[in-house]
């Protein structure tokens, strides 16, 4: 599960290698994830350009697209899957376009965000992952990319690459045939990466008098945050095969088509 060394776009990981079911692994240089791509410099990371992606699934919102647009890679065609497009996060407003101005004042973050507001916040929004339409049709539609024949190697990402993009990676892992166990350790291995690319955010915010439990429970990578959503996943489908069929509407052509492509 390498992390790349990139110096123009944060958090890229390469699923690549992740241990699956019958001592098979995912097959390397084909599924990569990512914080955003709007400082990417193809100049300055030929070590990304090496990577050959020809696909990039954005699962970010409109006001993150226009308030920080990607910079694709040479070659790579752009797909818009807006996971929070109907306002699935609960309050209507997508978590990672409004901090700014929450953690703007410390104040207002305590207002909206304290007294465990923070982490409810963000284990209704997990659940949301799961059952809202917006994210359906998003997370299907990154998956029947996936099994299109000429997608090439792709890169999904989001705002930070924790929340949607830490979804998406757990349901492709325990698609292809990881344990639970191996899908959570990848969640949380993007704790540092995220903790590193936020923390001016958090400084500022601590420096302001804020308390630096409210950036925390939104940066964070937290087992509970994906317990909610994978509890929401078997409550609604039973299964991840369910979920994917049925929840996602990706057909089993298509199943098949990504297990036979991403399992080395």
């Amino acid at each position: 599960m390498p992390q790349f060394d990139a110096s123009t776009i944060i958090n890229l990981r390469d699923l690549g290698g992740v241990a699956l079911a019958g001592n098979s692994a995912v097959r390397p240089g084909l599924l990569l994830r990512s914080g955003p791509l709007d400082r990417h410099d193809p100049a300055a990371d030929p070590a990304v350009a090496a990577l050959g992606i020809r696909t990039v699934v954005d699962l970010r919102g409109e006001h993150e697209r226009r308030e920080r647009p990607d910079r694709l890679p040479k070659g790579a065609r752009l797909i818009v899957a807006d996971v929070m497009a109907d306002g699935a996060a609960p309050g209507g407003e997508p978590v990672p376009a409004s901090l700014d101005s929450i953690l703007g004042s410390p104040a207002v973050a305590e207002q909206r965000l304290g007294g465990g507001k923070a982490e409810k916040l963000m284990a209704d929004s997990y659940r949301a992952f799961v059952t809202s339409d917006a994210a359906c049709r998003a997370y299907g539609r990154l998956l029947t990319t996936l099994a299109e024949p000429d997608c090439g190697p792709l890169l999904f990402h989001c705002t930070a690459g924790k929340d949607r993009t830490g979804w998406a990676a757990t349901v492709l892992l325990l698609l292809l045939g990881a344990d639970e166990a191996t899908a959570e350790a990848e969640y949380l291995a993007v704790a540092p990466a995220v903790r590193a690319a936020f923390a001016p955010v958090v400084d500022r915010f601590t420096a302001a008098g804020g308390d630096p439990a409210l950036p925390d429970a939104l940066f964070g990578v937290r087992p509970a945050y994906l317990a909610a959503a994978l509890e929401e996943l078997r409550r609604t489908h039973g299964s991840v095969e369910g979920y994917v069929r049925v929840g996602l509407g990706v057909p089993d052509a298509a199943v098949n088509r990504i297990r036979d492509r991403y399992v080395a």
